[in-house]
């Protein structure tokens, strides 16, 4: 078995992730130049042979900075990632050359978003868990799932005369007002808009925006990103200030709708804490959780996982000093600060 650095045959490399069963569309190799254009972290893609055959395959982002350290992630900004392999053996090669790798770089920490438990014995975080639905052939169906006070609310925003449209480069700009809007009431820096436009340039048939208009005004918007069978909504938010409208419900029907339309079988929420308010809010929709396994090698050797996360009670302060900022400071400053959060 042989493991190397990719540097050509990508087209080889998203042929083998395509067909593997296990394999999520963060793992194409469009996110490599999507990643590297916008915020120059160095990628590395490996692959793992034997006699010449595709075995497995791992991408890694590694990220450093002052303020937060430095640090390989497979996949940064995205739910999915790790390794992708045909056996246990490959599986193992591509995680012995990644330690390697990470000793080499001197990284704190080495970070595989797995679905499942790919590799026993490592420290794991397991807090997280996706919210996937299976869609009917066609949406009349989906409404008569749901049940009465779900499809009451999808009606609201309809009855106030709120309508969504789906597209692309045309709507990015409304999807970054309201993404930034909605970011900075949380606290939360924002990606530089163009990340978006990158992914759009990437993924020119894997993703799509929803936006949700009342009249030519965007109340709410999400980014869609379609991989086989599953349509995964990463990033969404609404305007708080027109919360009686239920925008958010029209946006996730359409998006639904959308999806149905496009042949895909299963929606994906995105990822959440269980029982918390947004694992509520997937769930009204019927989607069922599916356990996600973060796991870690870290060169110290202790068990004491890494936490970039907003909950982490040292970065409270900031979020609520952000809170408070002027929109055009956040959009000024904050792609500065998220490109080294992962």
């Amino acid at each position: 078995m042989i493991v190397e650095t990719l540097h050509a045959q990508f087209d080889e490399w998203d042929r083998f992730v395509t067909e593997h069963p296990d394999s999520r569309g963060p793992h194409l190799s469009g996110w490599k130049q999507v990643i590297e254009k916008t915020f120059s972290h160095p990628c590395h893609y490996l692959v793992a042979r034997d006699h010449g055959r595709w075995r497995g395959v791992l991408p890694v982002t590694h990220m450093r900075s002052k303020l937060f350290g430095s640090f390989l992630v497979s996949l940064p900004y995205l739910n999915y990632g790790g390794i992708v392999a045909q056996d246990e053996a490959a599986r193992a090669a591509l995680y012995e050359y990644a330690t390697r790798l990470a000793k080499d770089l001197k990284v704190a920490h080495l970070e595989l978003r797995h679905e499942s438990s790919a590799l026993s014995n490592l420290p794991t975080k397991t807090h997280k868990v996706s919210m996937l639905l299976e869609l009917p052939a066609d949406t009349d169906t989906l409404m008569k799932n749901f049940k009465a006070k779900l499809r009451s609310q999808i009606r609201k925003p309809q009855k106030e005369g709120l309508t969504y449209r789906v597209g692309r480069e045309e709507e990015l700009e409304n999807f970054y007002h309201v993404f930034t809007s909605n970011m900075r009431d949380l606290g939360t820096p924002v990606y530089p808009m163009k990340f978006f436009a990158n992914i759009l340039a990437a993924f020119p048939s894997n993703a799509h925006i929803c936006t949700v208009y009342r009249e030519q005004e965007p109340l709410a918007s999400g980014f869609v990103f379609g991989f086989r069978e599953t349509l995964e909504i990463p990033w969404a938010s609404s305007l708080r200030k027109f919360n009686a409208l239920a925008p958010n419900m029209l946006l996730y029907w359409g998006v639904l709708e959308f999806a149905i339309q496009q042949g895909y079988k299963v929606f994906d929420f995105g990822r959440c804490t269980l029982n918390e308010g947004t694992y509520k809010f997937k769930e009204q929709w019927g989607a069922k959780p599916v356990q996600l396994h973060w796991q870690y090698w870290l060169s110290n050797g202790s068990d004491t996982l890494p936490d970039l996360s907003p909950h982490n009670a040292k970065y409270q302060m900031a979020i609520q000093i952000w809170q408070r900022l002027p929109l055009a400071v956040t959009r000024l400053v904050g792609p500065a600060i998220v490109k080294n959060i992962p």
